[in-house]
C-alpha cells in the first residue's frame, strides 16, 4: 500500500507540476477566454470515458486483484481481453459519434461554435485512452503501480513537449498559435501512454506466459467451453461495470450542464460572452487547477484504497477496513488543513505571480476552504466503493452535485462568480458528512459483529 501509494503520488505530483506550469503556458498564449473555450470541451471527455471505459477500467481492476496470490494469470487475461474488446467497441462508437456530430455538439450543448473543430480533434484520442485505461487496470488490480505511473508522466511530457513544439514552429514562421493546437497536444499524449502501456502488457504476458504468444487467449481453438468462458467473464465485467459507468455517467451530465451553464448565469449576471469566458477560464484553467494540485496524494491512495479493502472484506477482516477509515480521516484532515492554510497565505500571491491575475488569487482563497472535504471525501468514496456500497458513494455525488447546480442556476445569476464558490463549499461539506457517517457506520457495525 505505502510502495504504491509512494509511486503514485510522486509521478502524480511531477505531472502534476508540468500540467501546472503547461496552464500557465497556455493563459498566457491564449488568454482567459481561450482558455474557457479549451475548458468547456472537457466535458465531453468526461462523458465519452464514463460511458466506455470507466467502468470497465475498475471491473477489471477487481477481478484481477487476485492474481497475486492464485497465481491464476490465464483468468487474469482473459479478464482484461474480455474488458477490452467490449470498451474498445463502445470507445470506436462514441469516436465516430462525436467526430460526425461535432457541430451540433458545439452549437446545442456547449452552446459554443468554436469548440466544434476542438471536438474533432478530441474524438480521436478516445479510443487511444480506451486502451491504455484497460491496461492500466489491469496494473492496478494486480499492485504494479509503476506501469501506470509511467504511462501517465509518458502522456503528460509528450503532450506538453509537442505543444511546445507546435508554438515554437508557429513563432518562427510568423504564424498565430489557436487552442486547437493545445487540443492536438492531447491527443499526441493520449498515444504515448497507449503505447507505454502495450509495451508493459506484452512484457507481462511474455513473463507470465514464457512459451505462448502475446495473448494467450489467441492460440486456444474457439469451442464451445471458450465462448462460454468469455461469456462468464463478460457477464461478470457487466454486471460491475453497468452500474458503475451508470452513476459516472449521470455524475458527469450534471457535471456537465454544471461546466456548460456557468458562463450562461455569468451572462444572466450582467457580463458579456467574452468576460463570461474569462471568469470561467481563469476558475477552471487556473484557480482550480492549483488547489486541485496536492490531491494527486489522495488520489494515489484511493486508487489502491479500493482492491485493497475489497479484499480485506471478502477475507472478513473488518478490523483491517475501519483501520482503513480512520487512517484515511486522520490524514485527509492532516493534509487538507495544511493545504487550507498554505494557499490562504500564499493565494494572492500564487495569482499574481504564477497567472498574472489579481482574479486568480481571488478564487484561490475562497477555494481553499474546500481541501479537507474534497480529500477526505475521495478517500472514503474509494473504500465504500471497496465495500461494495457505490449506490450509496453514487447517491451521495449525485445529492452534493444537485445542490452545486442550485448554486450555478439561482445563486450565480445574483452574486455572480462569488455564488458558484460558495456552492462548491457547500457540496463538498454535504459530501463529505454522507461519505464520514456511512463509512464509519459500515466498519463499526463490521466490527461490531
Amino acid at each position: 500500500m505505502i510502495t504504491g501509494t509512494a509511486i503514485l503520488t510522486l509521478t502524480g505530483l511531477i505531472s502534476r507540476l508540468i500540467g501546472f506550469f503547461y496552464r500557465i503556458f497556455l493563459s498566457n498564449v491564449f488568454g482567459a477566454e481561450g482558455m474557457g473555450i479549451y475548458q468547456l470541451i472537457s466535458p465531453v471527455l468526461a462523458l465519452s470515458f464514463a460511458l466506455t471505459v470507466s467502468g470497465i477500467q475498475t471491473a477489471i481492476s477487481k477481478y484481477v486483484a487476485n492474481e497475486n496470490s492464485t497465481h491464476d494469470y490465464k483468468t487474469s487475461f482473459r479478464t482484461l481481453w474480455a474488458g477490452f474488446l467490449m470498451a474498445f467497441s463502445l470507445s470506436l462508437t462514441c469516436a465516430a459519434l462525436i467526430y460526425h456530430w461535432s457541430e451540433a455538439i458545439a452549437v446545442t450543448c456547449l452552446m459554443e461554435a468554436r469548440t466544434a473543430p476542438l471536438l474533432r480533434i478530441i474524438a480521436l484520442s478516445i479510443p487511444l485512452a480506451c486502451v491504455h485505461s484497460c491496461i492500466n487496470g489491469y496494473f492496478y488490480g494486480i499492485r504494479k503501480t509503476a506501469i501506470p505511473a509511467i504511462s501517465q508522466l509518458a502522456e503528460q511530457i509528450c503532450r506538453v513537449g509537442s505543444v511546445y513544439l507546435i508554438y515554437y514552429i508557429c513563432q518562427k514562421h510568423q504564424m498565430e498559435p489557436t487552442i486547437s493546437f493545445a487540443v492536438v497536444g492531447l491527443v499526441i499524449g493520449e498515444s504515448a501512454s497507449m503505447i507505454v502501456s502495450i509495451l508493459a502488457i506484452l512484457s507481462r504476458a511474455h513473463k507470465v506466459f514464457p512459451y505462448r504468444t502475446f495473448l494467450p487467449v489467441r492460440t486456444e481453438k474457439i469451442q464451445t467451453h471458450c465462448i462460454a468462458i468469455y461469456s462468464r467473464i463478460m457477464g461478470q465485467l457487466l454486471a460491475l461495470a453497468v452500474p458503475l459507468s451508470a452513476n459516472r455517467l449521470v455524475i458527469n451530465l450534471l457535471q456537465s450542464i454544471e461546466a456548460i451553464y456557468i458562463p450562461n448565469r455569468l451572462m444572466a449576471y450582467g457580463l458579456n460572452n467574452t468576460d463570461a469566458l474569462g471568469v470561467y477560464g481563469v476558475l477552471t484553467g487556473m484557480s482550480l487547477p492549483l488547489i486541485l494540485f496536492p490531491s494527486a496524494i489522495t488520489n494515489s491512495i484511493s486508487v489502491l484504497l479500493l482492491p485493497i479493502v475489497a479484499e480485506a472484506d471478502a477475507n472478513g477482516n473488518q478490523a483491517a477496513v475501519r483501520r482503513a477509515v480512520l487512517t484515511s480521516i486522520r490524514y485527509c484532515l492532516l493534509l487538507g488543513f495544511s493545504c487550507t492554510a498554505l494557499f490562504l497565505l500564499c493565494g494572492r500571491l500564487a495569482g499574481r505571480i504564477l497567472f498574472h491575475s489579481q482574479l486568480a488569487g481571488s478564487f484561490i482563497l475562497t477555494l481553499s476552504f474546500i481541501c479537507p472535504f474534497m480529500y477526505i471525501a475521495s478517500t472514503l468514496g474509494s473504500i465504500l466503493n471497496g465495500l461494495g456500497k457505490t449506490a450509496q458513494t453514487f447517491c451521495y455525488s449525485v445529492v452534493s452535485l444537485l445542490l452545486r447546480l442550485a448554486f450555478v442556476f439561482f445563486a450565480i445569476p445574483c452574486y455572480g462568480i462569488k455564488g458558484y464558490l460558495w456552492g462548491i463549499l457547500a457540496s463538498q461539506i454535504l459530501q463529505t458528512t454522507l461519505c464520514t457517517v456511512s463509512a464509519l457506520h459500515i466498519s463499526r457495525k463490521g466490527c461490531d459483529s
